[in-house]
């Protein structure tokens, strides 16, 4: 990407700041307005260009190293264009149509195919990849994806049946993503944005984890070292008769004390029965 638009001498002097501010220019413009033939919201389109290209320079030595950066750079945009969470946000379902009715037909065309089909329809009939290029951007399989291709251009040509032609449908998406002026915002913005976001997240990550030492040593220090068996809590014990009173000895309860306080307190004739 960047070789396109420096030599090679001056490719190899660039500061990872230059060739990614490079990269940003030559792609964010064109990839603003194909997020918003996926979403038809201007701020989403925005937004999730911004977002991957946040992703990019926190990555920055594996986007620089890639294949394709330009690719690379897409594929994070249209993942967080499509992301199924944007559903839950406030005026999710809301758009953005275009002022011709035309490409507001086809606008509302594209937003009722299932995201992949769409996703599949743009980058093959709107950015021109070719069908195994297609394929490996939406990471699925070669039939996969031309049975996704052809059933989104079977839904589109229902209810359009002049986009039928493949070249007319071409003309018509690139004509609707250029209709709608979409300015990205500079790779200044940008940078410093994914900076920020970088340097919270590390520090919050850090925080989270002196918490949990902080905690862990807090359970050491006050956690018993040995089991304690749990006291059962007393409860009252019901059906036992009442304990009668005691009265005085009789008779022969008097004699047998008496009897048993002149005998020896040990010997044999405590422990040995008397023959009868």
């Amino acid at each position: 990407m960047v070789t396109d638009r420096h030599t090679d001498r001056d490719t190899a002097t660039l500061t990872p700041v230059q060739a990614f501010d490079a990269l940003y220019a030559y792609c964010a413009p064109a990839l603003v307005r194909q997020t918003y033939l996926l979403t038809g919201r201007h701020d989403r389109a925005r937004e999730a260009v911004e977002h991957a290209f946040q992703q990019a320079w926190q990555r920055w030595p594996e986007v620089a190293h890639d294949r394709d950066p330009a690719g690379w750079v897409r594929a994070a945009a249209y993942e967080c264009a499509l992301s199924p969470w944007h559903r839950f946000r406030p005026g999710g379902h809301l758009t953005d149509p275009p002022p011709d009715p035309a490409d507001r037909a086809l606008q509302e065309a594209l937003l009722e195919l299932p995201p992949p089909h769409r996703r599949t329809l743009v980058l093959y009939d709107g950015v021109g990849l070719d069908l195994p290029e297609t394929a490996a951007e939406t990471e699925a399989s070669t039939p996969a994806t031309a049975n996704r291709l052809m059933h989104a251009r079977e839904a589109v040509a229902e209810r359009l049946p002049e986009l039928a032609d493949t070249a007319e449908l071409h003309r018509r998406l690139t004509r609707l993503a250029a209709t709608e002026r979409l300015p990205a915002v500079m790779p200044t913005a940008v940078r410093t944005t994914g900076e920020r976001r970088t340097r919270f997240w590390t520090r919050s990550a850090i925080a989270f984890t002196v918490t949990i030492i902080g905690a862990t040593a807090l359970t050491l220090r006050t956690a018993p070292t040995h089991y304690l068996a749990p006291v059962s809590p007393g409860h009252a014990v019901a059906g036992l008769p009442a304990a009668g009173a005691l009265g005085p000895l009789s008779k022969d309860a008097l004699k047998l004390r008496e009897k048993l306080r002149k005998e020896q307190a040990a010997g044999p004739e405590r422990l040995v029965p008397e023959a009868r």
